[in-house]
């Protein structure tokens, strides 16, 4: 059984089809919620189902009324935001997405500084990075999200260079009109409540695009030791020991995250290892070459400009008014195509950053945010800065970095088929996430800093090869939890070896090759099509990906196989601002409404939920998301009330328990090890 100082509520991924409606009221207060029961409100939601009177509704749409119920859902929170910041998580988790923002953004500056006539350069992509942090941080719903440049937008970039750049068509002015068009696309979708969409993406379109995005981290750092052979001096002594160096960042950086989350060392040697094994591996290789004779091959740097100036000679502001009319609405179906990557892109970032394996507690705000992605693309148009967006894997790893867990084994469970004989599993308990605003923006402040002359220089002395190395590491991360590696793995395991209880057991063998085959096309035709001249038309096929799911993938599989080869993204809880999870488990059509209704009931009689049985807590774990579950650990989310309290036993039917740490450490540690099904963190 569980014992906790307040009521925990198990949040466990196996989500069901829930069918309330964007466009209820809300609670008259987001405090309140689950305090008291009112006409068809679920309890923890901050959505009615019950359907009210909207003034601004016609056309068949309630105009603004998601933005509206996201601010207000939001707002009782604000305060609490910053004040929950107080907390020693805060820090390492600001440390570490400093160096994880900055240092992939830097290697992209170089790719656009390379491909689009220097139009971007360092100077322009920290000062987006700071204008996304800083606007996100203090107006966003979801401030866990970080915000900055992207491998997609920079795939975006240089091929609309290419495409104008022959037609004489001055590249900022246009930029800035493509950007200019795509905010006022973003308003209209935030507005007529276009993220409701948003409930029926599942782990099927983030599995593949989280794929996609890895591969490009590992591209992009192929490309840069390419380019190593381009050296003035000895080019073949400087490309081999860029090979080198990035090859021993890769080792060192993925096992730092490795032993962090082993039983290696004592706890604070782990605890280190794990919050600043990266940027330690970052410092140590930029000064690699000086050790012995390697001082004296020289290697390719980054190149940086004047302290907040433009790497071009200009002024900040882009005349866009200087540009013929005709490429004024020119810029229209790009800016069409922006906007569905930013709309795709963004979305995503938000679901896994607040996916099922964390167990949040404050609402979300996907319409609000969608509002505000548009304020800063404008605004990055006008001022010639590449424009900011949901950053993947940075986003889920900043969340995974403020979570504050506690460890403890769990016997396999014998009604959920598990093997009696089977050895304990290690489960990580994550209590409680730091939701806080202020991480988010010291990062921003710290790369805003890093502008500065002085830190300018000390950028300029980072070799290539340490970029290509950290490009690595972040792939692989990647990779390592997505849900495509992890069912191939599945796939590739001795039988033999694999627990009874594992929940792709229960599919058929054809079954699970034909989803990852699947993903996998889905995979390669968007990475395809970004190595040609029509790779500005990708978001077009990472929309797609959204109807393939709703319309196909449910005739070609059966219900209950689906519902284990996929999931939703995020919890109902939040979801809510966008109707509830639709399914994406492959329960479509299925309505759950009474059984909620008559559980909320219980609650109100009973003044508390249940609690789960230790039985209860297995069959959960188990049921996670194939992206999530690993042999030797399994994440479990107990969402408590009383965000403090970590005093946690978890047993299993047969009571063969045991517990690590107290109270007070976890409060200063997130655990041994996280698995995310987006890619763990090191």
């Amino acid at each position: 059984m569980i014992t906790t100082k307040a009521v925990p509520q198990l949040e466990v991924p196996h989500q069901q089809p829930q069918h309330s409606q964007l466009d209820g009221g809300l609670h008259e207060s987001a405090g309140d919620c689950g305090s008291h029961h009112e006409g068809r409100v679920r309890r923890g939601s901050v959505v009615s189902r019950e359907r009210r009177h909207w003034p601004l509704a016609f056309l068949g749409i309630r105009w603004g009324e998601g933005m509206w119920n996201d601010v207000r859902a939001r707002a009782p929170y604000y305060w609490s935001d910053w004040t929950d910041a107080w907390n020693y998580r805060v820090i390492p988790s600001t440390v570490y997405m400093y160096f994880a923002n900055l240092l992939p953004a830097l290697a992209f500056s170089f790719d656009m500084f390379e491909s689009t006539g220097m139009s971007y350069g360092v100077n322009e992509v920290l000062l987006s990075s700071f204008l996304g942090a800083s606007v996100f941080s203090f107006f966003a719903g979801q401030p866990l999200v970080i915000v900055g440049v992207t491998g997609p937008i920079t795939v975006f970039n240089y091929t609309v260079y290419d495409i104008v750049a022959d037609r004489g068509v001055p590249y900022l002015p246009f930029m800035a009109w493509i950007c200019l068009w795509s905010m006022i696309m973003h308003f209209f979708l935030g507005f007529t409540n276009s993220s409701n969409a948003v409930r029926w993406v599942t782990r099927f379109s983030c599995d593949i695009f989280g794929f996609y995005v890895a591969f490009i981290y590992l591209q992009k750092g192929v490309q840069i030791l390419t380019l190593q052979w381009h050296s003035d001096t000895n080019p073949d002594a400087s490309a081999y020991l860029s090979m080198l160096i990035s090859i021993l960042v890769l080792m060192v950086g993925y096992l730092c995250g490795v032993v962090g989350r082993s039983t290696l060392f004592v706890h604070p040697v782990r605890t280190f290892l794990r919050d600043y094994g990266t940027p330690l591996t970052v410092v140590f290789f930029s000064g690699y070459q000086f050790i012995g004779k390697m001082d004296k091959v020289v290697l390719l740097r980054l190149p940086t400009a004047q302290a907040f100036r433009p790497t071009l000679e200009r002024e900040w502001l882009v005349k866009f008014w200087e540009i013929p009319t005709a490429d004024i609405f020119l810029a229209v179906p790009f800016a069409l195509l922006l906007t569905c990557l930013f709309y795709f892109d963004h979305n995503v970032s938000s679901l896994i950053a607040q996916g099922t394996e964390f167990p949040l507690r404050k609402p979300s705000g996907f319409h609000w945010d969608i509002f505000l992605l548009g304020i800063t693309t404008g605004i990055s148009g006008i001022l010639g800065l590449p424009a900011p967006n949901g950053l993947i894997p940075q986003a889920p790893f900043h969340t995974a970095s403020l979570c504050v867990t506690s460890k403890s084994t769990l016997a396999p469970s014998t009604t959920s088929g598990g093997d009696p004989k089977e050895p304990l599993k290690s489960i990580e308990v994550t209590t409680y996430v730091v939701e806080q605003r202020f991480s988010n923006l010291a990062q921003g402040i710290l790369i805003l800093i890093t502008m500065t002359r002085p830190l300018l220089s000390v950028l300029g002395l980072i070799p290539q090869a340490v970029l290509a190395g950290l490009f690595f590491v972040m792939g692989v991360q990647a990779l390592e939890g997505n849900g495509i590696t992890l069912k191939i793995l599945y796939l590739l395991q001795d039988t033999m070896l694999t627990p009874m209880s594992h929940p792709l057991r229960k599919c058929r063998l054809g079954a699970v090759w034909g989803f990852v085959g699947l993903e996998l096309v889905g995979f390669g035709a968007t990475f395809a099509i970004t190595q040609t001249i029509a790779a500005v038309g990708f978001p077009v096929i990472v929309v797609a990906l959204i109807p393939v799911r709703m319309y196909l993938l449910p005739k070609w599989f059966a219900r209950e196989e689906l519902s284990r080869l996929d999931q939703a993204t995020a919890s109902q809880f939040t979801l809510e601002s966008v109707g509830g999870a639709w399914g994406g488990a492959g329960d479509e059509g299925q309505d759950d409404e009474n059984n909620d209704d008559n559980d909320d009931n219980d609650d109100d009689e009973n003044g508390r939920n249940d609690v789960p049985s230790g039985e209860d807590i297995t069959i959960a774990a188990m049921r996670a998301s194939p992206g999530s579950v690993s042999l030797q650990s399994l994440t479990l989310q107990v969402q408590t009330h009383d965000p403090t309290s970590s005093q946690l036993q978890v047993s299993s039917l047969g009571g063969r328990s045991r517990r690590e740490g107290n109270g007070e450490d976890d409060a200063l540690e997130r655990g041994d090890g996280i698995n995310l099904s987006i890619g763990g963190r090191a």
